[in-house]
């Protein structure tokens, strides 16, 4: 087996094994804490452009399935594992987690202490860095890396044009920021009458549609790259007739943005399907699923109408907000989880409850146009 390396832009280096598509690749480099779930992990378009490695120790025991998907693609730039399993056991398996990789052309490497790396990443932040076949030449790593950059990841994960998902309940509009298909199918559940819409859709064509309410979903990058997308929030939520809006993790914070707020990048971000959130309003604490690198500042929210509806346990971000006058709620991690808990689902149906519609008996397939 061909050795590679993991080059960080501040020249540490973890050597290790290749597997997967051969490199190289380029990326922020991220860790994820989550025991299970790697392809939906793998297929998050919030991970688009980036290196991920996976603190558990074990990666890919029961193989990979096609119904574990969360895009039509493996999304991350390359995969980092302490050890990849190459005999999977499910009975959904259809096929090993290499071979997966490798149709997908996803560099990945394994054979390093990945929660040694996660702990560099803890203490010096987040680092970009690339996969490189061995023997190495460092200085030319390091030159490709810290040229590196990720231009428009918004753009290569939205959907290119509309597409409806039919439903007999209230008309969603749903701006494609990077959406997980878990959030369309929690929509689903509902009967929602879908539109998903391109990031850059205009305010105009969304009132159009005539929707009784807006999702802006998940994504990759940096809120403030998003001019277009707030702009367009923002005068959806200031029309005369403002569309009840709900956001989720990159959503968050366009909505924050739109109303004035202010974003910033945190030191390692918060990634994995185990992090304690508690709603303020009832005092719950719930367990969620994470994969954001930026936050939503604290101060100045009270000034432009904003209550802060949930907080971090870990690190006392905030990771939920509402407004005070419009119809507008948002939350930082992600209710539709896939993978991990789904002790936040609830909150899908108290925002439809709020355009007067419940859950409807059985569920409904999701098809995907794409």
């Amino acid at each position: 087996m061909s050795q590679v390396a993991l080059v960080l832009e501040d020249g540490t280096i973890f050597e290790g094994e290749a597997f997967g598509a051969p490199g190289p690749a380029l990326g922020e480099v991220v860790f994820n804490t989550g025991m299970t779930g790697y392809q939906e992990v793998l297929t998050d378009p919030s991970y688009c452009g980036q290196i991920v490695v996976m603190t558990y120790p074990l990666v890919g025991n029961y193989g990979t399935w096609s119904g574990a998907v969360e895009s039509v693609r493996p999304q991350v730039a390359g995969f980092v594992v302490r050890e990849a399993c190459s005999r999977p056991s499910h009975w959904r398996s259809e096929g090993g987690l290499e071979d997966y990789l490798t149709r997908h052309g996803i560099p990945a490497l394994s054979g390093v202490d990945t929660r040694a790396l996660a702990r560099h990443l803890r203490t010096r932040g987040t680092l970009r860095g690339g996969l490189f076949a061995l023997p190495l030449h460092p200085e030319e790593a390091l030159a490709a890396i810290r040229a590196w950059a990720l231009k428009d990841p918004v753009a290569r994960v939205t959907t290119p044009r509309p597409y409806r998902i039919f439903g007999d309940g209230p008309r969603v509009a749903v701006l494609d920021l990077g959406a997980k298909l878990n959030i369309l199918r929690c929509l689903t559940e509902f009967d929602c009458d879908l539109w998903v819409l391109p990031a850059d859709t205009t305010a105009a064509d969304i009132l159009d549609l005539e929707p009784d309410a807006l999702v802006l979903t998940n994504g990759p990058g940096d809120p403030q790259d998003l001019a277009r997308p707030v702009a367009t929030v923002r005068q959806l939520l200031t029309d005369p007739r403002p569309v009840p809006t709900f956001g989720i993790c990159l959503g968050h914070q366009v909505l924050a943005l739109a109303l004035g707020a202010r974003t910033y990048k945190l030191k390692y971000g918060h990634r994995g399907v185990n992090h304690p959130v508690k709603d303020l309003t009832t005092g719950r604490v719930i367990i969620t699923t994470q994969n954001h690198g930026y936050a939503v500042a604290e101060d100045g929210l009270e000034p432009l109408g904003l209550r802060i509806t949930h907080r971090n346990l870990n690190d006392g971000t905030v990771e939920g907000l509402a407004h005070q006058a419009l119809p507008a709620w948002s939350v930082q991690y992600h209710p539709e989880a896939s993978p991990g808990p789904r002790d936040s689902g609830y909150l899908f149906e108290a925002f439809l409850a709020g355009l007067g519609h419940r859950r409807r008996t059985g569920g409904l397939a999701l098809a995907q146009a794409t």
